[in-house]
């Protein structure tokens, strides 16, 4: 039976054990060391939480094509793989989430930050969901919420995996990081979703930061608002800023309230415009890894190719879906 994706808002419940499944994977250890993840520090142990943060620095970090990509796109952003890519990330986690919880129905929660976009900006930093009770506030390290930095208690939230100026990882022991507002103060707005949600084709020849179509938009390489900012999902990592700003920002657990967000905006589009993904398997080898049959490989378990994870109903919906 699929289980049902709700706002992290609108259900304490569904909250709390969001919060409280996350330090559970935080505190698990895995079988896999930071030896061969090309990380440099201690070669300590990874919790199964950190390994999706190396997964996706890793991802960011493989460029496809490999040679000859000025644009940077890469195994899981600035292409057409960047919404199916993240698909398969979530429901990980979510299987994730469900088997240390022990709750099969549990479904992974979203924050609708349109909502919180049509607030005055000193309001979207001080909006509920950064109180204490749901994800804590700004700081370096924060220090309210369940994932404060407490140093007299090693149980205590810390990120241990940081991302370097050359791609790399290393180890690190600290409080996670934010800076709600600091680098851009609005989050978007539901006239962009709209904007969005009307492009009819999902992508577009040269399948990159430039072309025209829904999965720019939805990325935000392209802003209906103002062509010089960042829209949608790329202006919620740089409203947050801090841990969400490098390429290991899962290490932040609201990575995947936005990114649920994300998914949800784009199973509104597949409804609307039908289930549909470009390019196809006929498209050359320059774009392997972005095409429709493509696998998305994953080291936390079975991956899945776009054309899988277009139709997700029996797996998950969502409470509501934008218009």
């Amino acid at each position: 039976m699929a289980v049902v994706r709700k706002n992290i808002l609108s259900d304490n419940t569904v909250r709390d054990k969001f919060t409280q499944g996350v330090m559970l994977l935080k505190r698990e250890q895995t079988q896999f060391t930071t030896q061969g993840l090309h990380i440099s520090g201690p070669n300590q142990q990874l919790s199964t939480y950190d390994l999706f943060v190396v997964w996706h620095n890793r991802a960011m970090m493989t460029l496809t094509p490999a040679t000859n990509n000025p644009l940077q796109r890469n195994s899981a952003h600035r292409g057409p793989i960047f919404a199916p890519w993240h698909r398969v990330m979530l429901m990980l986690m979510e299987q994730n989430l469900q088997r240390v919880l022990s709750d099969p129905a549990f479904g992974l929660p979203y924050w609708d930050w349109a909502a919180d976009g049509a607030l005055s900006p000193d309001q979207q930093a001080e909006a509920p969901l950064w109180n204490a009770n749901c994800l804590g506030g700004s700081g370096a390290p924060i220090v309210t919420g369940p994932f404060a930095f407490n140093a007299s208690d090693p149980n205590s939230f810390r990120v241990r995996v940081a991302g370097t100026s050359t791609g790399s990882m290393r180890s690190i022991n600290r409080g996670l990081q934010r800076g709600l507002g600091a680098d851009i103060d609005t989050l978007p707005r539901n006239s962009e979703v709209t904007d969005a949600l009307a492009q009819n084709q999902y992508d577009a020849p040269g399948w990159d930061v430039q072309t025209q179509g829904f999965r720019n938009r939805l990325e935000g390489w392209l802003n209906a608002s103002n062509p010089n900012e960042p829209g949608l999902h790329n202006r919620v990592h740089v409203f947050i800023g801090g841990d969400m700003s490098p390429g290991t920002s899962p290490n932040d657990p609201v990575f995947y309230l936005n990114h649920c967000n994300v998914d949800r905006n784009w199973e509104a589009w597949l409804q609307k415009h039908g289930r549909t993904y470009v390019p196809d398997s006929t498209a050359g080898a320059a774009l392997a890894g972005q095409r429709i049959d493509d696998p998305i490989v994953s080291p936390l378990g079975s991956g899945a190719s776009p054309r899988q994870v277009l139709d997700v109903g029996s797996v998950y919906t969502y409470d509501v879906l934008p218009a």
